[in-house]
């Protein structure tokens, strides 16, 4: 299942350039999800499934707002923080760590 997690943060990194490989990651962490219940593995997922809703929703406020000028700046927000929670998530899990809620 490690493997599999590090598809997962390699569809996220994809994302980047094809964005449909976002949607294909958090549907691999529901299926998936109940095999990695109580393992180290299960906080990569959970963080992979926040990552996904959250920049979701940062994703639509800044379109929306991206009327005005602070839309964009949501934008650039959120490809940042999406990045860096691509990466640390990815450190983590080749550390054979769990991440943090952070």
């Amino acid at each position: 299942m490690r493997d599999l997690t590090a598809v997962v943060y390699a569809l996220q990194a994809l994302s980047l350039v094809f964005g449909l490989t976002l949607i294909a990651g958090v549907i691999v962490n529901y299926l998936k999800r109940p095999e990695v219940a109580g393992t180290w593995l299960e906080s990569h997922f959970d963080w992979q499934i926040r990552t996904f809703w959250w920049l979701l929703l940062w994703g639509v406020l800044g379109l929306a707002s991206a009327i005005v000028f602070v839309g964009l700046l949501i934008l650039l927000g959120a490809a940042i923080w999406f990045v860096y929670r691509v990466v640390r998530g990815w450190i983590a899990l080749n550390d054979r760590r769990p991440i943090g809620p952070h």
